[in-house]
């Protein structure tokens, strides 16, 4: 692979809706997502989330194959299947033998996970669960679905990585690439709501965010060499570097700028070069730090130049593929993207952290 890998296309499902046309005109509009949740449904006390609207997976997929999918990998199916449906799609070199498939999750369904669980846990036997649920507890199901229902045949890689999973996943369709092992990656991220990540949330949060919102949603980009890109699947940014850190508590601040820092080294480029900078909106004070390292680094107009992640919720694993969403949607209707380099920051509370760095082709 001779330069830099691009991004030749990508797609959503999001709380803006089905499809890249949806998300683009939601994050065009600034159109706000948060709305009520019906408590009785999802178990939780009295609420507000960013859902996609009016998703249910039979619905949006179909009842063939469908019985028993849980939502999170009902969004991340939905989501594949809209790019690839997209116009200008090369079916022949996007599916199959050398096409692979990477997805960021932090657990899978945790949903699916406690419901087993419990199942095993308050019926007469252990055993007495129903087998067609198993695989929903595995947290690679939503990938291996992936592959399954459009025929992707090579290398099907799951990564558990929290908000800084988008990231790590882009660094990983990057290596795929790099060392033959596919022609084409679809690099994809999901996350759902669900009773299970509405309490594991709650519970696991530190005071200073209680009531942040939670966001799902899946997004997908297509991942190629350069030399891949056709007037039908044009390249739409290039991927120059992609670093990562790991750091907790009092060293997370200047970890995180020297792995922004060390990304832009990597790529060739100073941070006045930053046209656009998206941090992933962690919730409470690592989300305000995160944005104060970005800030500082590459200046307030280049933060404040496309909408907030945050805007839809946190949608944690995520994070990253909708901030690139983002970007690409905003330098579409942008004259002076064009050329510009765009900065995507990961801060998760594990202690990981990541940053990718683009160069943006702008409107076509």
């Amino acid at each position: 692979m001779t330069g830099p890998p691009v991004i030749t296309g990508w797609s959503a499902v999001s709380p803006h809706g089905i499809g890249a046309d949806a998300f683009a005109e939601g994050v065009r509009a600034q159109r706000p997502t948060l709305a009520p949740v019906d408590t009785e449904r999802w178990n939780v006390p009295h609420s507000r989330a960013h859902l996609v609207p009016g998703f249910e997976v039979r619905e949006v997929l179909g009842k063939k194959g469908t019985r028993s999918m849980d939502r999170v990998t009902g969004l991340a199916v939905a989501a594949v299947g809209s790019l690839l449906d997209r116009p200008g799609a090369q079916r022949e070199t996007e599916t199959g033998e050398r096409a692979a498939l990477v997805l960021a999750t932090t657990t899978g369904s945790a949903a699916s996970m406690m419901d087993f669980t419990r199942s095993s846990l308050v019926g007469a036997r252990p055993y007495d669960v129903d087998p067609a649920v198993m695989p929903n507890a595995v947290m690679n199901c939503a990938a291996g679905q992936c592959a399954i229902w459009y025929g992707i045949k090579g290398p099907n890689t799951t990564l558990a990585g929290g908000r800084a999973a988008g990231l790590l996943s882009l660094n990983y369709a990057i290596r795929l690439l790099s060392t033959g092992r596919a022609d084409t990656v679809l690099c994809a991220a999901a996350e759902e709501y669900s009773h299970a990540r509405y309490w594991l949330e709650r519970h696991s949060r530190g005071p200073e965010a209680p009531g942040a919102a939670l966001g799902e949603g899946a997004a997908v980009m297509l991942v190629r060499p350069a030399s891949a890109a056709t007037p039908e699947r044009p390249a739409l940014a290039e991927i120059l570097a992609v670093r990562s850190r790991v750091a907790t508590g009092s060293r997370v601040r200047a970890t995180l700028e020297a792995c922004v820092r060390s990304a832009l080294e990597a790529a060739g480029v100073g941070a006045g070069q930053v046209w656009a900078a998206s941090p992933s909106d962690a919730p409470g004070l690592l989300g305000h730090l995160e944005r104060d390292v970005l800030t500082e680094v590459c200046g307030a107009a280049a933060v404040d130049r496309v909408p907030a992640v945050g805007r839809i919720g946190d949608v944690s694993a995520a994070s990253a593929q909708f901030q690139i969403a983002t970007l690409l949607a905003t330098a579409a209707d942008d004259t002076t993207a064009a050329g510009g380099i765009a900065l995507v920051t990961s801060a998760d509370r594990d202690g990981s952290l990541a940053c990718a760095v683009l160069r943006l082709a702008g409107p076509r």
